[in-house]
């Protein structure tokens, strides 16, 4: 459990001037090491060896700044966490773990400012709604911390309180970032984080609205209740800046990413998997932010879900282009033009686009890959690859290039991505197939 520092800060550092600082620090640190490494290339050292020096303690200094900050930057750096099963493994093993404690915690605020939010919130007897309330935060993220409690009635109850100043710092943060984003190339060469924080900053106000994240939690529960392989904890009750939930224990997913037994690896993709793709059908709501501190593994080997804040609304379930073009490419040899026809009739490529219909169809491929065969592993190798393939063949980057994203499925895209990039840190093996087929339209017609 966090510790708070004897000089807690009361709140987010909230003045643009002092996040500006720390946040510019990481280019020029970069900078420095950069000019570090010339000189010890100069004595001897061979390139390959200070690169890779550099990029590692790059990420050990952004990773922690990011960490530190909570707010947009905390979230940014959960998003890239997820990728890292991507980077080689000389780069990812030595920052693991810090990715692993970004995923999972941040540093708290003071019980002062916690006692604060609860008083305008709740009212100045705030604590009459409560048997008792634990000052030491269980957990700290980026816009809240959570704090365990029991509730008047008796109840193991998780109260999560948000950040002052979470709201300026998130746009702060998103603003400041963009202006640096070319250094995180150097950790994750090929990933664009432009488009990543225009779509984190995109989701700044539902993010914040505990009133909406109260409902969707709600429905979710109410969808998933009696279910013998997912759990969402019901809603006890919301404010602006509080919002009370039932308390669930059981094994962060990034524990299990660390530490986890086989069985208990495959359990936990399996489950992720039919969580994700069942929520628009079952929930009409889709979870959109699947980072591993967003899940726990219960002890009745249930997969325990956390956070409603970033949820895409899909009253009509997932789009059935997904399982169209799966249907399409699982077939030995795939129609291609339709494949065409149906990115463009969905405004995947737009009209006067022209494309290599055999550049496309090796693009593609691999995509449809996992869901091809019965049972398939997903790994950090794997990942490696598809992700070199992207980057580095001239015809992959080029088809990339030429997609459209049309705003509707941006958030389909992030979770889509960021779950593989969880699975693969998983390493699971299972049915992912059975998966697909149960739950994405499209496939059987």
């Amino acid at each position: 459990m966090s510790q708070v520092p004897p000089s807690g800060r009361d709140d987010l550092p909230r003045g643009s001037v002092q996040r500006g600082i720390k946040l510019a620090g990481l280019p020029l640190g970069f900078a420095g090491r950069t000019a570090l490494g010339i000189g010890k290339r100069i004595g001897g050292r061979s390139a390959e060896i200070v690169a890779q020096e550099i990029q590692q303690r790059t990420a050990d200094q952004v990773f922690r700044v990011l960490g530190e900050l909570k707010g947009g930057a905390m979230k940014l750096g959960q998003a890239l966490s997820i990728f890292e099963a991507a980077l080689p493994p000389e780069l990812a093993g030595p920052y693991r773990a810090t990715l692993t404690k970004l995923q999972e915690s941040a540093p708290p605020l003071p019980a002062t400012t916690v006692h604060r939010v609860l008083a305008a919130d709740l009212g100045d007897n705030w604590r009459d709604s409560f048997e008792s309330f634990d000052d030491m935060p269980a957990a700290a993220a980026s816009i809240g911390q959570v704090h365990r409690a029991v509730w008047q009635d008796g109840r193991r109850v998780a109260v999560k309180i948000q950040y002052p100043g979470a709201g300026k710092a998130l746009l702060n943060d998103f603003t400041q970032l963009a202006r640096i984003g070319r250094l995180f190339g150097v950790l994750m060469p090929g990933l664009e984080v432009r488009p990543m924080l225009d779509e984190l900053r995109d989701r700044v106000a539902d993010e914040l609205d505990y009133y909406l994240e109260a409902q969707s939690q709600r429905a979710f529960a109410a969808a998933y209740a009696g279910d013998p392989d997912i759990y969402v904890p019901d809603v006890v009750t919301e404010t602006d800046h509080v919002l009370v939930t039932e308390w669930m224990d059981g094994t962060p997913l990034s524990k299990i990413i660390s530490d986890g037994s086989q069985e208990d690896r495959n359990r936990a993709g399996i489950l992720l998997t039919r969580f994700l793709f069942s929520g628009p059908a079952r929930a009409g709501l889709l979870h959109a932010d699947p980072h591993p501190g967003n899940f726990r593994l219960l002890a009745d080997g249930r997969l325990g879900v956390l956070d409603f804040g970033a949820v895409d609304r899909l009253p009509d379930g997932l789009p059935p282009l997904f399982g169209r073009l799966l249907r399409i490419m699982h077939d030995p040899d795939p129609d291609i033009v339709e494949v065409e026809r149906v990115l463009r009739e969905d405004n995947f490529l737009r009209p006067g686009i022209a494309v290599d219909l055999e550049a496309l169809r090796a693009f593609l491929a691999p995509m449809a890959e996992p869901s091809a065969v019965e049972t398939f592993k997903f790994s950090r190798e794997w990942m490696r690859m598809e992700a070199g393939r992207v980057t580095t063949d001239p015809n992959a980057a080029g088809i990339a290039r030429k997609f459209n994203l049309p705003p509707s499925y941006v958030l389909i895209h992030r979770v889509s991505t960021a779950g593989i990039g969880v699975l693969c840190q998983l390493e699971c093996e299972g049915p992912f197939r059975a998966e697909v087929l149960r739950w994405v339209p499209g496939y059987a017609e």
